[in-house]
């Protein structure tokens, strides 16, 4: 009773949200502690209610996402995923329901044959780099492509490590062994129901969590070298407009073909920019300026770093051009762009002779170097540094930062080449110690630098996974799930099968979103093998109820770890999982439950 009376009290107050998480959650590890160690366990020592309460922080589930964490920040602070970001976006741009179609479809195919955790892992930088382009809100995709993943995780035995469990012990108990693709007809069934709700209703019940500050759209004046190698070299700019980058705006038009190292006058956000100069092979910065930062930066082994910096009216570049300013040579920097508004562009001071932009007072420069360097900048030249610096990704890890998380993802989903007694046979390796691997390589390799570890770990998260885990415990050791369980048995003598099945799903569900996926597996199989022999009922589509309760974990944030690494990346509260989750929950449950009648002719 008190198990439940914690579990319940912590629901309400993540429900109600008045309180942080990791508030509540600490709060929660407390009572747990306090009230094991004067009223324990049966057969139990004072001391083993702390070990039990604190046990979380030691979990291989929490130590496993933060290392899938950490390995997310290598591929983002890389640049790994761009490519495939690239491929997304088009689509996303083309239409945003046609984008987010196809990312849920690809979720859900890819999580029938590969463990759930690292499909959300891949997919999750490659949607927050849209979001951050501006895209689609990270909140509005991350939650339903992990539904997506989730369901199609259920779809096979080996789709998640839950459904091998259930599997195991119900032929532990006699079943026959359930097929490998033997329940997945149902599961696609249900999904046709279940993807036009994640596509069409779950992003509408979600927050937006857009940065719409003015920083994320500030446009920044610049003048583009044209590359030898650009499609801008020796053709027209009319000629080639529908090729050029979105974002991006050309403020002269220069007459006949464009000729290599001609330059334009162009404005567009940073990341604008950025694209501009990638598709267009130019330069928004002299050459010589950029490789001595990328020099400085592989010989001191420090980040390069974009910031923006406000000019004062002390600063000594106020009426100076770039050109004229010395800038590059005094503090080894790069200005990447100017940022003025529209109505003070036309003013009669704004360009020097040759056609460049004075810097006036209030202006803000889009700035490019080390970060000490940039500081010596600020500081000496009478500028205010903006909040917001951007990391630029360092490329030449790329590739290296993809193999080590594809390495991860291989060995913990199809397995290492290994030789052992019994001959040749594919090693797998538990997901949390590939991902700890994998966290390793990122760190001996310099993908992700030491210092930065804080970046990719949230303290909500880690402290929630602590909490969750200490009341999954806690709910197994006191007996309360057990006790649910005979409950539910007694009250299903006299209901129809259809009502049966949902009420094992359903209360199996309940577990797996407050206890867990394991505890949910291992107390609900028996009981619902059981229960099929006291009404009459063939025990394969009861069992299969619990498969599918175990992986209907999408109202909580506690239910699952992929749950937990969106939680941060998308902005989430309790509250949203409740809101978008719990419909879920209910259309699944209908459509499964009905579905098993039917194919089993109860």
């Amino acid at each position: 009773i008190a198990a439940m009376a914690v579990t319940l009290g912590m629901f309400i107050a993540f429900a109600r949200g008045r309180y942080p998480v990791e508030i509540i959650s600490l709060i929660t590890i407390a009572v747990i502690g306090v009230g094991l160690y004067f009223f324990p366990l049966p057969d139990a020592r004072p001391t083993d209610g702390l070990a039990l309460a604190f046990s979380g922080f030691g979990h291989q589930a929490l130590i496993t996402i933060c290392a899938l964490m950490i390995m997310g920040r290598g591929l983002v602070v890389t640049g790994a995923l761009e490519p495939f970001a690239r491929l997304l976006e088009q689509i996303f741009r083309f239409s945003a329901q046609a984008g987010l179609l196809f990312a849920i479809m690809l979720a859900y195919a890819l999580s029938m044959f590969v463990n759930d955790t690292p499909v959300m892992v891949l997919l999750i930088p490659i949607l927050v780099a849209l979001a951050a382009k501006g895209v689609i809100a990270s909140s509005k995709t991350l939650m339903p492509v992990n539904c997506a993943v989730l369901i199609g995780g259920m779809a096979t035995t080996i789709g998640t490590s839950t459904n091998i469990l259930v599997v195991t012990i119900a032929a532990d108990l006699g079943m026959p062994q359930i097929g490998v693709f033997q329940f997945t007809p149902i599961v696609l069934m249900a999904g046709i129901v279940a993807v036009p709700y994640l596509w069409l209703v779950m992003p509408r019940l979600l927050r937006d969590n857009s940065v719409a500050a003015e920083q994320a759209k500030r446009l920044f004046h610049t003048h583009l070298r044209v590359g030898t190698g650009s499609i801008l070299a020796g053709a027209e700019l009319a000629g080639v407009q529908g090729k050029l980058p979105k974002g991006i705006t050309f403020h002269d038009t220069p007459r006949g073909a464009l000729q290599p190292q001609q330059r334009l006058h162009v404005s567009g956000t940073h990341e604008a920019l950025e694209e501009a100069t990638r598709v267009l092979k130019g330069e928004i910065a002299p050459g010589w300026v950029m490789d001595r930062i990328r020099r400085l930066s592989a010989a001191q082994g420090e980040d390069i770093v974009a910031v923006e910096m406000t000019v004062t009216a002390d600063s000594r570049l106020v009426t100076r051009t770039l050109a004229s300013s010395g800038i590059a040579d005094l503090y080894n920097v790069a200005v990447l762009g100017i940022h003025r508004p529209n109505r003070l562009l036309g003013e009669r001071d704004s360009y020097s002779d040759g056609g460049d932009l004075r810097i006036l007072e209030g202006d803000v420069l889009l700035v490019m170097g080390l970060d000490e360097d940039l500081n010596n900048f600020a500081r000496n030249d009478g500028l205010l540094r903006l909040e917001g610096a951007r990391e630029l990704p360092r490329r030449s890890k790329a590739v290296l930062a993809g193999a080590i998380m594809l390495g991860a993802i291989a060995t913990a989903s199809i397995g290492l080449p290994w030789f052992g007694p019994d001959g040749f046979a594919p090693l797998k390796l538990p997901i949390a110690i590939s991902a700890l691997a994998g966290a390793i390589a990122m760190f001996v390799t310099g993908c992700v630098k030491f210092d930065r570890v804080g970046r990719a770990l949230s303290a909500k998260v880690i402290v929630l996974i602590a909490a969750s885990i200490a009341i999954g415990r806690v709910i197994d050791a006191s007996g309360a799930a057990g006790w649910l369980g005979q409950s539910l048995a007694l009250g299903l003598a006299y209901l129809p099968p259809a009502l049966v099945l949902a009420a094992i799903m359903l209360f199996v569900t309940f577990v797996t979103n407050f206890a867990s996926n394991a505890s949910a597996a291992t107390i609900g199989t028996p009981i619902a093998f059981s229960i099929a022999g006291q009404l009459g009922l063939p025990p394969e589509p009861m069992v299969l109820a619990v498969l599918f309760g175990c992986n209907l974990c999408y109202a909580t944030p506690i239910a699952y770890q992929t749950n937990m690494l969106i939680m941060s990346e998308g902005g989430y509260e309790f509250g949203d999982y409740l809101r978008a989750g719990l419909p879920l929950v209910g259309i699944m449950v209908a459509a499964l439950s009905t579905l098993l009648v039917i194919w089993y002719g109860l």
